[in-house]
């Protein structure tokens, strides 16, 4: 199966806090999206991989994705390394997608920026021929995504573009509250923790409003570009071009 893209998060819900709003836009545009967990989020403070399996695959429900898989790399252990790189590489050749979206270059979380460094470099060793991996005993064909961006987290990194996300923005709320144990929930005996608060997902809508009012529309997503992105005409900044 081929996808148009193909988002990574290091752990689950890291696709739905940062960049769910941009995949059901791009879901209704009638692209094939595609989402990779590295992590099964074993270390976090509530709930537990069984759990996060659940929640991840409801989330997936709510988004409509293609496919969803989870490589199970070390929670918080994982390396940019070869044996890393190579899992990664397997999994962008086994989909071929045009466009990648992963975790933020720099966050509060410092798995954040190493995942995001290692599916960068996966990225383009993946257009190496001479690189060989397999899948399911097949030999892969190399592939190089045409861009790789980067969807903004808990700090505020300046976008090279925002998405608007208006008409989505109901249905990403709905797919982060999938993950019951990580979020606001009085029926419980865990810790809270930074996430858990009753105003965590205020932050997350105000982010959205700040980004949306850039751009005069009411909530967007923001994301970084590794490469300088190109126009053909001005057409691309009008609305109805005629």
């Amino acid at each position: 199966m081929k996808l148009d893209i193909l988002a990574f998060g290091v752990h689950p819900d890291d696709i739905e806090l940062g960049c769910s709003g941009t995949i059901l836009a791009a879901i209704a545009e009638g692209k094939k999206v595609g989402i990779i967990d590295l992590t099964q989020g074993e270390l976090g403070t509530r709930g537990t991989a069984e759990t996060r399996k659940v929640e991840a695959a409801n989330a997936a429900k709510v988004l409509g994705v293609s496919i969803r898989e989870n490589l199970k790399m070390a929670d918080g252990f994982f390396q940019n390394d070869e044996q890393h790189q190579r899992k990664v590489i397997e999994v962008i050749r086994k989909y071929r997608p045009d466009i990648i979206l992963c975790n933020a270059p720099e966050d509060r979380h410092p798995d954040h920026g190493r995942s995001a460094k290692l599916v960068s470099d996966a990225s383009f060793l993946s257009g190496l021929r001479k690189i060989v991996t397999n899948d399911e005993g097949k030999m892969q064909e190399s592939w190089k995504p045409s861009y790789v961006f980067h969807y903004i987290q808990d700090r505020f990194i300046q976008p090279s573009f925002v998405v608007d996300i208006s008409a989505q923005h109901d249905r990403k709320l709905e797919s982060i509250l999938c993950y019951t144990t990580q979020f606001n929930s009085p029926d419980t005996n865990e810790p809270q923790t930074y996430i858990s608060s009753p105003q965590f997902l205020e932050t997350v809508k105000a982010r959205a409003m700040m980004l949306g009012k850039r751009i005069g529309v009411m909530y967007a997503e923001g994301f970084i570009s590794e490469k300088v992105l190109g126009i053909k005409s001005f057409d691309a900044f009008v609305q109805n071009p005629t």
